[in-house]
């Protein structure tokens, strides 16, 4: 029953933003997910799951700029809960665990295991998840290289069916938003326990976002924990 409620509601979500999007011009679609954004970073959110229990705090955020984020050594301070605006694209990211290992080096390609949660900011709700019991057994894996800089993915749909986004969206695309992180986090395996893998929030908009955000025009907000499978 779960697996069908995680697959249907982004598609209810397709069908009520694409209603809207009938009597609205992007210019005004645009306008409102970027108070959307602005709403989600001033208030308290806290994002619960169907039976309350909380999954994510949010709380308040404080931006700040590439500049700041590089002077802190490309870190954002949790206590302030900082979330680092990148410009060019318009994604917020916090990075909670920069992780065990190392970063993805230039002109090498790895396999990761990506554990989610995705939240319609516009729609202010829980979108789709795949750290439910569910999807344990086909996890996300994105196959991810790193073009001297540039980064550049595909989720695995042979050895796993998929997970969980292409099952629900039905592309192979990691979104953009996704690939952010990669040039300041590592992707180790935890081989102990005073060890975390990488671990990040981002808000993401629709232009860097999954098929669904991009075509009906809405932000989402992950929490995405990242793990480099065994070779």
């Amino acid at each position: 029953m779960k697996k069908a409620l995680y697959i249907l509601i982004p598609f209810l979500a397709a069908i009520l933003f694409a209603s809207c999007k009938n009597s609205e011009t992007y210019a005004q679609q645009k306008d409102k997910e970027y108070k959307a954004i602005k709403s989600f970073l001033d208030r308290e959110v806290v994002i619960r799951d169907e039976d309350g229990s909380v999954l994510c705090n949010v709380g308040k955020i404080t931006p700040i700029s590439e500049e700041q984020f590089l002077l802190q050594d490309s870190t954002t301070d949790l206590e302030k809960n900082e979330y680092v605006l990148f410009q060019n694209t318009g994604v917020y990211m916090q990075i909670v665990r920069k992780g065990t290992g190392e970063k993805l080096e230039r002109g090498k390609t790895a396999r990761v295991i990506c554990r989610f949660i995705e939240f319609n900011i516009l729609g202010d709700s829980i979108q789709l998840r795949n750290d439910v019991y569910f999807w344990h057994s086909s996890p996300d894996i994105m196959k991810i290289s790193n073009n001297y800089g540039s980064f550049a993915a595909n989720f695995d749909t042979e050895s796993n069916g998929g997970g969980a986004m292409y099952n629900t969206y039905g592309s192979t695309s990691v979104p953009s938003g996704w690939l952010v992180p990669f040039s300041y986090i590592r992707i180790g395996r935890q081989e102990s326990a005073d060890e975390g893998i990488a671990k990040v929030r981002l808000i993401v908009p629709h232009t860097e976002g999954q098929t669904s955000a991009t075509g009906n025009v809405y932000p989402c907000f992950y929490e995405l924990t990242f793990q480099k499978m065994r070779d």
